[in-house]
């Protein structure tokens, strides 16, 4: 293999070219926009930068989180004191930062969009506006929005959230987080250096209706939208069916972060997939046990190894996290509330934060933490195996 074409220079694409350069691989990405803004993001968990120190071994500004509130119309606020701080960057430094970063392992960096591709005896040819660039293998890493058909995630309208919100410039140094009963998703306010992302996020909801909730909330909160800039933009969150047919890869070419899908369906947090799966994407290619026509099955193996079972469980839950009714109250408004009585289950959502705990052993966590009380019964209801079975439905 003599050289590979990045498409895309967000985490996934950025990491996964810095490894193969690093290693000595020729390795050209491709980015129309390089370092640019995505104001629903930035936030990296203690998982991700404990994992990958240059997430948090670098210059780039960026906050760092140790309070968190949540709240839920009907049951109130519930205070986190986070025992593993939230970092949180402004997108288009952290895209710049790992685009050095690249830059520095060898990586060449070009400022140009891939429009089409052609595939060319066992390799391919990618068309820019400057003209064509040949690759023996793809890393597809052209986000959420990604135009090349032939490749990465194939989802519905069913298969993403909206997120929408706006740029204010006042400072504050705690996220909130706001649940509604009967809404599949939630309102955030991160800040970040110089301004707060207010924002809000969600699924089978017009993108009115979310602003407009929105903005009555950031009234009622004091938040004002005076030189506020409004952004929108589209995540990925697959349904339970959709990642068993997720196209994360194929002869030639595998897809990481938003282009492959790979977000979490339940908190919209992609940051820690996609850093992973550019690592885990580079490292197939440089494993020269596996023969280059093999590499997209290993790929997608090592993916469902580490994370998409996880994905595809929570992606079940979401929909009983935000809508199911619990004894006459919402399932996050019963979380807080047990957390303002319970330490345990405040341990629980502590990790959920870090992203230590995932989704598939939270049911037994859950129960072996809280056994013999009401709550055990509760959250027994709401992760029985009804949750699988109603997210395969």
């Amino acid at each position: 293999m003599k050289r590979v074409a990045v498409l895309g220079g967000g985490p996934a694409g950025s990491v996964a070219a810095a490894r193969l350069a690093e290693a000595g691989l020729d390795t050209i990405l491709l980015d129309e926009k390089l370092a640019w803004e995505k104001p629903c993001g930035g936030g990296i968990t203690w998982k991700a930068y404990s994992q990958y120190p240059f997430l948090i071994d670098n210059d780039a500004p960026r906050k760092v989180i140790r309070r968190t509130l949540l709240t839920e119309t009907r049951a109130g606020t519930a205070t986190l004191e986070l025992t593993e701080p939230l970092l949180i960057y402004a997108r288009k430094d952290l895209n710049g930062m790992l685009l050095e970063r690249a830059a520095r392992m060898g990586a060449r960096i070009e400022k140009e969009r891939a429009l089409s591709l052609e595939r060319r005896n066992g390799g391919w040819r990618v068309r820019t506006r400057c003209g064509a660039i040949e690759a023996d293998y793809l890393i597809v890493a052209t986000g959420a929005r990604n135009s090349l058909r032939e490749v990465g995630t194939q989802y519905t309208a069913r298969d993403s959230m909206c997120a929408l919100g706006y740029y204010v410039p006042v400072e504050q140094n705690h996220v909130e987080i706001q649940f509604f009963p009967g809404f599949e998703g939630y309102i955030w306010v991160f800040p970040r250096c110089g301004h707060l992302s207010a924002g809000i996020c969600g699924k089978n909801q017009a993108s009115a209706a979310m602003r407009q909730r929105l903005e009555d909330w950031m009234d009622e909160r004091g938040i004002s939208r005076r030189d506020a800039v409004f952004y929108g933009h589209m995540i990925p969150a697959l349904e339970r069916p959709s990642w068993r047919s997720n196209r994360v890869s194929g002869e030639g070419w595998a897809a990481v972060g938003d282009a492959a899908g790979l977000v979490d369906p339940v908190t919209g947090e992609g940051i820690y997939y996609a850093v992973r799966s550019g690592d885990l994407a580079a490292q197939t290619l440089l494993d020269e046990a596996h023969a280059p026509s093999a590499k997209h099955a290993v790929y997608r193996s090592l993916l469902h190894q580490d994370f998409i079972e996880d994905l595809a469980f929570a992606a079940g839950l979401a929909k009983r996290f935000f809508l199911q009714q619990v004894l006459m109250s919402s399932v996050p408004g019963r979380m807080i509330e047990f957390m303002r009585r319970s330490p345990s289950m405040t341990a629980i959502v502590q990790d959920l934060f870090a992203g230590t705990q995932n989704y598939l052993a939270l049911k037994s966590r859950l129960l072996n933490s809280l056994n013999g009380t009401m709550l055990e019964a509760v959250m027994g209801a709401i992760l029985s195996r009804r949750v699988v079975k109603e997210g395969e439905a």
